[in-house]
C-alpha cells in the first residue's frame, strides 16, 4: 500500500494475584479509552524487553514475573497527520507483586479490576480478546504452580 506507515509496539497485560483473587491493571489514556501498557519498540530491543520497559515507564512498577508461553498480537489502522498507519502490537503477560502505581504523563488514570470488570472497562474489542486469552493462560499458570 502506498503511503502506509508501519509501527511495531509491545505491551504488557499486568495482573496482580493475591490468594485466589486476580486483578488486571488498565490505564486510562487522554483520548478517553482504557487499555494496557504499550509502546514502540526502540532500536536494539526485542519485543519482551520493550514491553517490560514500557510497563515500567507507564506504571512505575519495577518488577514483573513474566508468564512464559503467552504472546498475543493485534493489528489495527489509524490516521496520523493524514497518513495511514498499520500498528502491530505484541502483548505479553506479567504478574506484579505490587498494586502501587505511579502513572506517567501519558495517562490520566488507572484501575485494578477483576477479570469481568476489566473486560467491561476495556474500550477496544481487540484488547478484550487479548485479556480473555491472557486470563485463561494466567489461570492455567496459577493452577500448575499449586500442583506440587
Amino acid at each position: 500500500m502506498r503511503g502506509l506507515i508501519r509501527e511495531i509496539s509491545a505491551g504488557l497485560v499486568i495482573a496482580y494475584v493475591e490468594d485466589t483473587k486476580v486483578e488486571y491493571l488498565l490505564l486510562h489514556y487522554p483520548a478517553g479509552h482504557w487499555d494496557f501498557t504499550k509502546g514502540n519498540v526502540e532500536e536494539g530491543e526485542d519485543m519482551l524487553t520493550a514491553a517490560l520497559r514500557e510497563a515500567k515507564e507507564e506504571t512505575g512498577i519495577k518488577e514483573f514475573r513474566v508468564v512464559k508461553g503467552f504472546q498475543d498480537r493485534i493489528r489495527y489502522f489509524y490516521r496520523r497527520q493524514g497518513e495511514t498507519v498499520l500498528k502491530e502490537v505484541v502483548f505479553f503477560l506479567g504478574i506484579s507483586n505490587t498494586k502501587e502505581v505511579r502513572l506517567s504523563y501519558e495517562h490520566t488514570g488507572y484501575a485494578w479490576l477483576p477479570f469481568k470488570d476489566a473486560l467491561n472497562r476495556l474500550t477496544y474489542d481487540s484488547s478484550k480478546e487479548v485479556l480473555k486469552k491472557a486470563h485463561v493462560k494466567l489461570l492455567e499458570y496459577l493452577s500448575q504452580r499449586t500442583l506440587f
